[in-house]
């Protein structure tokens, strides 16, 4: 990597004094960057950096988060001067000589720097074979260059820097099959029927989801919108969505009103509307015929597959389905209380029509969460949350949700791969379902499967770009696989979704430890772990990176004081593994598997136990519960 100063001549010819400051400074706050991307600093020529990286990838992470960094500096700095870069990146063969480095890659690489524009960077097309699969900066070819003394020509792009990209204007572009389905605003008189408009908002965007052709923001992101006065260009601009459904719901008694309306985003326009006053009980044939106009609208073909699985479900009572959209909203949440209460729910509508396939699937999502948790015992959590996924298979086997809720009860088994076909079947039946992506994007990374695990929490945020969810799991997935920038700027996007989430502040500290950023990232897991009493293990990593070994220590001091239980076995094994205890790690890890402790299956992709990787017992434990990778 060759980095070159703009205007450095100029202000050495005007102000030597000044300039001396300049490069002084220069020096300063490009040289930490190195190390973090495992640069080698070979040499420095008046105002150039020639540097030398272990990969292609990490010299061009290296010259973007560099300009990154001078971008914002150069914005906020009150000197009346800036630094400005160019930056060229090539990778070859060099021979090392009393400490410098010499041949045609050096060469190449000086010589294409100064194609770069101030504040870019430009590579060479070896470098383009190597990182453009993996990069997530956009690399635009500038066509192939003559460079002096260097026989033939060379292949150059141009890095696209953040502040580069063009934000898409208000009235075009946005692709009319990709659909956000806004909350439907209640009209109800009585202000305790709110389940009800929101579990309709939600209902209608499963069965929209389920018609080929179309792409369909998830709830997380469309429920954002909730009560806010923004016009149809706003929002489409912001999902990146052509199209728009929004809508009113009055429930009185037994009768209901549904008005709804399809709006084009691009320019405001109607495109369909339809007003349904009906009884509760034809509420899944509105249901149905809203979808059915969508896709007719959008000039979308339906099969008769789908248009008979569109007017399949559902329940012939409407006091059952009332009670399921109760259990619903109980069911999302994570305190046992409310799972308890969903399962009651669920019950009570099961009671009414006991071929009510959705509440089965409610029941068995609410049981895998109390076992995910560890709210109750989970082996007999998770065998009745596989009963009740299967009863609702069995009544309706176009499901995705009871395919998707097996997932876990197979994980819990250590049947990673039977898992993940449980939810690429949901995904075969609903290709819209982001909690499908969600729950594949982990299994591969289990598995080992780091670039399909990232390509997963892409999806999912294309289908739920609004949301701290989406972002915080994307971002914990970009952490583990070591794009530390990617992570950061998800994490960040999570918490400004979400600023009380523990978790994501916590793995936002983790990219930052791993970035090198040590005293922000342990501020930072140290502040999630005083919010949640979450994951020790996480804190003692980041103090010994840090240098507080003192502090690792009295935080396992305190942990061996807790009471027995309330520090779960694989926790307490990533702390010794942090401290280099391995044995007692690995003593803790054996338990833990005998336990079937929930977090087991990915301390085999959490760096924190990178030093147990080469011990024969963690091989064997690794190989016992079939993630046995070659990593």
């Amino acid at each position: 990597m060759f980095t070159d100063m703009v205007g450095y001549t100029a202000i050495t010819q005007s102000n030597e004094t000044q300039a001396m400051e300049v490069l002084d400074r220069h020096y300063r706050l490009l040289r930490p960057f190195f190390p973090r991307f495992n640069g080698r600093e070979v040499k420095t020529m008046g105002d150039s950096f020639l540097v030398e990286f272990d990969s292609a990838l990490d010299a061009l992470r290296c010259a973007v988060e560099i300009q990154s960094y001078l971008h914002d500096y150069n914005l906020t700095s009150k000197e009346g001067w800036k630094i400005s870069l160019r930056i060229g990146v090539h990778l070859g063969d060099v021979i090392h000589q009393d400490g410098d480095v010499f041949g045609d890659a050096v060469n190449i690489a000086s010589r294409i720097e100064p194609l770069a524009p101030p504040g870019g960077v430009v590579i060479s097309e070896q470098v383009y074979d190597q990182v453009h699969n993996k990069s997530e900066f956009p690399l635009v070819p500038m066509g192939e260059k003559s460079l002096k003394n260097v026989s033939g020509s060379v292949q150059i792009y141009s890095v696209q820097m953040p502040w580069e990209r063009e934000v898409p204007s208000e009235r075009t572009g946005l692709d009319s099959k990709r659909i956000a389905v806004l909350p439907f605003v209640s009209m109800s008189p009585d202000p305790n029927d709110e389940y009800f408009a929101d579990g309709l908002t939600e209902e209608l965007i499963t069965k929209i989801s389920l018609v080929k052709g179309l792409e369909v923001i998830a709830r997380t992101s469309a429920m954002n919108y909730k009560g806010q006065k923004k016009n149809a260009s706003q929002i489409g601009n912001e999902l990146k969505v052509g199209t728009l459904l929004e809508g009113s719901v009055r429930k009185a008694g037994n009768r209901i009103r549904v008005s709804a309306q399809l709006i084009n985003a691009n320019n405001e326009a109607h495109l369909w509307a339809e007003t349904y006053d009906r009884s509760l009980d034809d509420i899944f044939a509105v249901q149905s015929d809203v979808a059915e106009k969508v896709a007719s609208s959008l000039e979308v073909k339906l099969t008769s597959q789908v248009r008979e699985t569109l007017r399949k479900g559902g329940t012939s009572s409407p006091e059952a389905h009332i009670l399921y959209l109760k259990g619903e909203v109980h069911g999302r949440r994570w305190e046992k209380s409310e799972l308890l209460e969903s399962i009651r729910l669920f019950k009570e509508a099961l009671a009414l029509d006991e071929n009510f396939a959705l509440a089965y699937t409610g029941l068995a999502s609410s049981y895998a969460r109390l076992g995910f948790l560890d709210l109750v015992e989970p082996k007999e959590a998770f065998e009745t949350s596989r009963a009740y996924a299967m009863k609702a298979l069995e009544l309706d086997e176009t499901l995705p949700g009871p395919h998707l809720v097996l997932t876990a009860a197979l994980q819990h088994d250590y049947d990673f791969k039977g898992a993940a076909k449980e939810v690429e079947t949901a995904i075969g039946l609903d290709s819209n379902n982001v909690d499908a992506y969600r729950v594949l994007s982990a299994l591969y990374a289990f598995l080992g499967r780091s670039e399909d695990s990232l390509r997963c929490a892409d999806k999912e945020l294309e289908l739920d770009p609004v949301s701290a969810q989406s972002s915080g799991n994307a971002g914990t997935w970009y952490l583990y696989a070591k794009r530390y920038d990617k992570a950061i700027k998800l994490l960040k996007d999570a918490m400004e979704l979400d600023p009380t989430n523990w978790f994501y502040l916590d793995n936002l500290g983790l990219a930052h430890i791993q970035r090198g950023m040590l005293d922000e990232g342990l501020n930072e897991v140290r502040k999630a772990y005083e919010m949640s009493k979450g994951s020790a293990h996480d804190l003692a990593y980041a103090c010994v990176k840090a240098g507080k070994h003192a502090e690792a220590r009295q935080l396992l001091a305190s942990l061996l004081k807790e009471d027995q239980g309330r520090v779960s076995s694989t926790d307490l094994a990533g702390v010794y593994a942090a401290l280099g205890e391995n044995d007692k790690a690995l003593d803790l890890l054996e338990r833990a598997y005998e336990e079937r402790s929930g977090y087991l299956t990915a301390v085999f992709t959490d760096f924190v136990f990178d030093g147990l990787r080469g011990e024969p017992r963690f091989r064997a434990l690794m190989q016992k519960i079939g993630l046995n990778r070659p990593d």
